[in-house]
């Protein structure tokens, strides 16, 4: 999912997070046992996605309960609390500029897990993880304004019309839709994502944002859910889909980014939609048909081809 990362620059390819990573002249993990000592924070990552989609596996369990509006609601403010304790971010000296981007960060990411789960409700979770990395996968080739970048627009293209089966009535169109929307605040998120990162310090933006996407999703969840939040067992599954979905992703991701190239971590991101193909399957009994595998697979490969060509071009400039 569709998921909140870290502070991230649109032009480096699929929400790829601005990463400091220790590298040798030749690009490779630097220190002794190079390879060895790069599997670790790859773990790291991979563990973040398995966490983040089976996280979302969970949500969805919980949708019958709580509605799509009560999960994004327990989402969103179990994990802003969180945050608050973890990060306890200053709210002063930040100019006017500052809050305006964190809002519409925030703004970005409420709408981003709002139709991702009013997605999730209707279509199964790999084809809505697919379809909302879509709007990554777009920004990337606008951004880097590179011809090669459209072939691989091409081939999400085909993945996109295989995943439908010529139109969106086998998926639900409704549920298409809403995670096409995703995707495109996914985009915006990536963006705000960056220009929140270089005006807050740590990760003390995201935790501002965090409470903006909880405060705007309370009403929804509210009207939808009201007191079925505060049953207890309900209550705890929205806690365990916050850790899972958001606090234990971003930890490992942190963790990891401080040793991982941006481009390779942008890769395994890119695995996503497998992930949650995988997560639908073992939790929820979403099979998937040998067509829908195959356009999963396009869209991971373009997504591969986006970051792979992003990056060599950066190397030449």
């Amino acid at each position: 999912m569709n998921d909140p990362r870290a502070a991230a620059e649109p032009a480096a390819a699929v929400a790829v997070p601005e990463a400091v990573s220790a590298l040798d002249e030749s690009g490779r993990p630097g220190g002794p046992g190079g390879r060895r000592t790069a599997l670790g924070p790859v773990a790291l990552v991979v563990a973040g996605g398995l966490s983040v989609q089976f996280g979302a596996a969970v949500a969805v369990l919980l949708m019958p309960r709580a509605g799509a509006f009560g999960v994004v609601t327990l989402r969103l403010a179990a994990a802003a609390l969180v945050l608050l304790v973890i990060c306890r971010p200053k709210l002063r000296g930040h100019s006017r500029a500052d809050w305006g981007t964190v809002v519409a960060f925030g703004i970005a990411m409420g709408g981003m897990n709002t139709l991702f789960y009013q997605a999730a409700d209707r279509i199964p979770l790999g084809a809505a993880v697919t379809l909302e990395v879509l709007g990554p996968l777009v920004l990337s080739v606008v951004a880097s304004r590179r011809l090669v970048n459209l072939v691989w627009a091409v081939l999400a293209l085909g993945g996109l019309v295989l995943l439908s089966g010529g139109g969106f009535d086998r998926l639900d169109p409704v549920g298409a839709a809403y995670a096409l929307g995703a995707g495109a605040m996914w985009a915006a998120y990536i963006v705000f994502s960056a220009r929140t990162g270089r005006r807050f310090p740590q990760a003390d933006g995201l935790a501002l944002a965090m409470v903006v996407a909880a405060v705007l999703s309370l009403p929804l969840g509210i009207m939808e859910a009201g007191s079925k939040l505060l049953v207890p067992s309900t209550l705890g599954l929205g806690i365990a889909v916050a850790l899972l979905s958001s606090v234990l992703p971003y930890t490992l991701e942190l963790m990891a980014l401080r040793r991982l190239p941006a481009p390779t971590f942008a890769v395994l991101m890119s695995l996503e939609p497998a992930i949650a193909a995988t997560a639908g399957f073992l939790i929820l009994d979403q099979a998937l048909s040998t067509t829908d595998a195959l356009a999963i697979a396009l869209v991971i490969g373009a997504s591969m081809g986006a970051v792979r060509s992003q990056t060599r071009g950066s190397r030449k400039r």
